[in-house]
């Protein structure tokens, strides 16, 4: 039988599926569902939810459950995140599994509460001091909230990391019809342990990719958790080497397992001129406006992204197939994500199409965009030689032309 559920309810289904056993969070829209639910879910004590008295201890009391061997997640949005930033990096720093939900909404500050928005793309990445990488994942559906929730746990005991994975107003509250017992899973894992006896530094590597075995506070083991940076036996260190090593291994954890965390689907069309590249809710319009775009003989190929950071890099360069002269960014906010895939693809023309006033994007917006301005000077021409394509009249929607069925 296929649920009928929200968003909301997705993530909390799949952080059940991946072994969650502890919640904390404090009630804001759109995400405070997650809470209520959690604590209707581990009403029997097979786990433990808190609605806490703010956002800080949320965070905090979910670092501290990891530490002591919980699968934990937290649920916000964008005040609260803010308000979650230096936690997160004492997660970062104490190497902490933990996963973050971030429903997002209209921003910044209070922002419109009930407003659409997914305005925290690049906060995410950056969420904390330091400028250490976070993996980020986004869910587009309730069926992928389900899918990158569970996901994300796997993640997070694989590196020892927290994940965030973000949503929006419109997936965490639309119901939908899920098939969930068809979506692909990753396998959960349990955490690197320590050894039973010997010399236990909880901390060491054997090589900066790697992550340090696990321990849990509280356990027979000493363990030393501080937000200090520290050396291979969590004690303080001035020690510039050691310094360098610990930091270096917080991004090389991330970056050399980039293709682990990568999440994509790409619905290719080997003589694509245009590429459509979305995530988030307006990747449901985007769908439509390729199955639009098609109708009327466009060659379009559609890419969607479900992890953010580390940037897909290699996906996203392997969609560009040689006769792609454009790519379409449709996105609920300033055009953050395009901005960055300019830096990807600087000999391509990047052409956004936004909405950040609580809206959403249609397909229709996506299909105009589209067919509005091409790169007519060849195949990675420079953004300054954009002008008019002389396609562009074949790319015209015709009336008839329909949307594919939903």
């Amino acid at each position: 039988m296929r649920p009928f559920i929200t968003g909301n309810e997705a993530v909390v289904r799949g952080a059940l599926r991946a072994g969650c056993d502890f919640f904390a969070g404090y009630p804001i829209t759109p995400a405070s569902s997650i809470l209520t639910d959690f604590i209707d879910a581990f009403a029997d004590g097979c786990g433990i939810a808190i609605e806490t008295e703010d956002e800080i201890a949320a965070i905090g009391q979910c670092i501290g459950a990891a530490m002591c061997g919980a699968r934990a997640l937290t649920a916000t949005s964008g005040p609260g995140l803010s308000l979650y930033s230096e936690n997160i990096g004492l997660a970062q720093m104490g190497e902490t599994p933990l996963v973050i939900v971030n429903c997002q909404r209209m921003g910044p500050a209070t922002g419109g509460a009930t407003a659409s928005g997914e305005g925290d793309v690049l906060f995410a990445r950056h969420v904390t001091s330091g400028g250490y990488p976070i993996p980020v994942l986004a869910a587009t559906d309730a069926a992928s909230a389900y899918r990158l929730t569970h996901n994300a746990f796997f993640i997070a005991e694989r590196l020892r990391t927290p994940v965030i994975v973000l949503t929006s107003k419109d997936i965490a509250l639309t119901r939908q019809s899920c098939d969930l017992a068809s979506l692909p899973l990753l396998q959960p894992i349990e955490r690197k342990s320590a050894p039973a006896d010997g010399l236990f530094e909880p901390y060491a590597i054997d090589a900066s990719g790697d992550v340090p075995a696990f321990a849990p506070i509280g356990g027979p083991r000493q363990v030393r958790f501080t937000g200090s940076i520290h050396d291979e036996r969590g004690l303080l260190t001035i020690d510039r080497a050691k310094i360098e090593r610990k930091l270096t291994h917080l991004v090389d954890k991330i970056e050399c397992n980039a293709d682990l965390i990568a999440d994509i689907q790409l619905d290719a069309d080997p003589q694509a001129e245009i590429l459509v590249v979305s995530y988030g809710v307006a990747d449901g319009a985007a769908r439509v406006a390729v199955c639009m775009l098609r109708a009327a003989g466009a060659h379009v190929s559609h890419l969607t992204l479900h992890s953010l950071w580390p940037m897909p890099v290699k996906a996203i360069t392997a969609a560009l197939t040689p006769a792609i002269r454009c790519v379409v960014v449709p996105e609920l906010n300033i055009g953050l994500y395009a901005g960055e895939l300019r830096r990807v693809m600087p000999d391509i023309e990047i052409l956004s199409v936004l909405r950040y006033d609580g809206g959403l994007i249609s397909p229709r917006t996506i299909v105009d965009r589209a067919t509005s301005r091409v790169v007519a000077a060849g195949p990675r021409a420079g953004r300054g030689e954009a002008e008019t394509s002389p396609c562009a009249d074949r790319l015209t929607v015709r009336p008839e032309a329909q949307p594919c069925p939903s």
